[in-house]
C-alpha cells in the first residue's frame, strides 16, 4: 500500500497565516513617516521637537528634538535638528522613523488561486494588502502618518507553495 500525497485545501484565513507568519520571521523595523507643515505642528503641540531658530526670511526655521522626541522618534538625517526650509509656497517636509519596531500585517486576502511556480509540485497565489503594523506607536505619530505623502499599505501578491507537508511563501510581488 502507497501513501497518500495530497496537499491539504488552503483556504484565504490559512493563506493569511501563512503570510502573516511569514512577515513575523523578518526583523522588525520602525515606520519611516513624511512630516509636512501639519505635522510639523502635530509634532510641536506633542512636545517632540521645539523651535530653536528662526531664520531672517522668517520662513526657515530649525526645531531640536526633545528627549520626550528621542524616545517615540529619529530624524532619518540621523541628527537631532529639523532644518525647516519652506520653498515660496510654504511647502515642505522631512522624514522620521519611529523608535516603535513592528514586522508589516497581511490583510484583506483574496481566495487562493491555481498558480505554476517552476521547481514546485502544488502552488497558489493570493492577492493582499500589506499594511502597516502601527501597534505601540503613540497617536500623534500616528496621526502624522495618516497625512498626504504617506504610504501605510499597498496590494501585494504572494506565491505559496507546498513544501515538505506545509504551505510556505515562496515569494511576494
Amino acid at each position: 500500500m502507497t501513501g497518500c500525497n495530497s496537499t491539504p485545501e488552503l483556504t484565504r484565513t490559512s493563506a493569511q497565516s501563512v503570510i502573516q507568519s511569514h512577515y513575523g520571521s523578518q526583523p522588525p523595523s520602525g515606520v519611516t513617516i513624511v512630516v509636512d507643515k501639519v505635522g510639523l505642528q502635530k509634532g510641536l503641540t506633542a512636545g517632540y521637537w521645539k523651535l530653536t531658530k528662526v531664520y531672517p526670511n522668517q520662513r526657515w526655521a530649525d526645531y531640536t528634538l526633545t528627549p520626550e522626541g528621542k524616545k517615540v522618534l529619529k530624524l532619518s538625517n540621523g541628527g537631532d535638528v529639523i532644518q525647516w526650509r519652506p520653498e515660496q509656497d510654504g511647502e515642505s517636509h522631512f522624514l522620521i522613523v519611529t523608535t516603535a519596531a513592528n514586522t508589516m500585517r497581511a490583510k484583506v486576502v483574496s481566495d487562493p488561486q491555481d498558480e505554476i511556480l517552476p521547481d514546485v509540485k502544488s502552488a497558489k497565489s493570493v492577492a493582499y494588502t500589506e499594511s502597516v503594523n502601527m501597534d505601540g506607536v503613540p497617536q500623534p505619530l500616528q496621526d502624522m502618518a495618516h497625512s498626504p505623502g504617506n504610504r501605510l499599505s499597498s496590494k501585494k501578491q504572494a506565491d505559496l507553495a507546498y513544501e515538505n507537508g506545509a504551505w510556505k511563501v515562496h515569494g511576494i510581488v
